[in-house]
């Protein structure tokens, strides 16, 4: 019986395995650059553990960001007595790694703001902010102020800003609570209008029932936006 040949392959069917190894490479790097950016600053085996890969792995990922100007990193503090070898390090993104995730308004929401402040003063901007920010938190006011206690209430903040797209968490610190806004869609606005912090701040004190202290904002370049809110609440 005669056989007969396979017939060849075409060009894109050649081409197929290499499309799908890049995209599923693709997926890994988001993956990896938004844990950097939910839970920065952390380290390589930090997120191998998160995403269930190897260290080696996601390290190659970390280069490439750092190569490509989208991360960077620094040294772990050292607890308690200094050993030897080399500090842990820790990863961070840039202000352009942050760029994947998108940043509202951007250039016409400054130059929106730029004429309001010509036209009608800070008192305006800050007006401005503060109508924003109550958009926003009015949305969540119900959710947010259900439990009796701050700590309840700023992990239910947390919630709704992860749902409006700041990627927020909370943690346990001493006799309060930080609340970590590890994305600001409205960074590079801030970073010439900080009235928007000021207002935003003053609006979560107001949810939370007791006084707050802005720690950090990604606006001036610290790795995440954090707000100190105590245990006891204000009488």
């Amino acid at each position: 019986m005669k056989k007969t040949a396979p017939a060849p392959r075409t060009a894109a069917e050649a081409d197929a395995p290499a499309a799908a190894g890049q995209q599923a490479e693709g997926r890994t790097r988001e993956g990896v650059a938004r844990l950097l950016l939910e839970q920065g600053p952390v380290t390589a085996v930090a997120i191998a553990e998160a995403l269930g890969l190897s260290p080696t792995a996601v390290r190659r990922h970390l280069d490439a960001l750092v190569a490509d100007g989208e991360a960077y990193t620094r040294d772990a503090p050292r607890l308690g007595t200094r050993g030897r070898g080399r500090p842990a390090r820790l990863f961070l993104l840039t202000e352009a790694g942050r760029s994947r995730f998108g940043h509202a308004y951007d250039d016409l929401a400054i130059s929106a703001l730029r004429f309001l402040a010509e036209t009608g003063g800070e008192q305006a901007v800050r007006a401005f902010a503060a109508r924003r920010v109550a958009t926003l938190v009015d949305r969540h006011r119900d959710d947010v102020t259900a439990p009796q206690d701050p700590a309840g209430r700023a992990e239910a903040l947390a919630a709704a800003l992860t749902r409006e797209g700041y990627a927020a968490s909370t943690r346990s610190v001493g006799a309060g609570e930080q609340l970590c806004q590890h994305h600001c869609p409205v960074a590079h606005v801030a970073a010439e209008f900080p009235q928007l912090c000021e207002v935003e701040t003053a609006a979560f004190a107001d949810l939370l029932g007791t006084h707050v202290q802005r720690l950090a904002t990604i606006a001036r370049g610290d790795a995440a936006c954090t707000t100190h809110v105590p245990h006891q609440t204000v009488p």
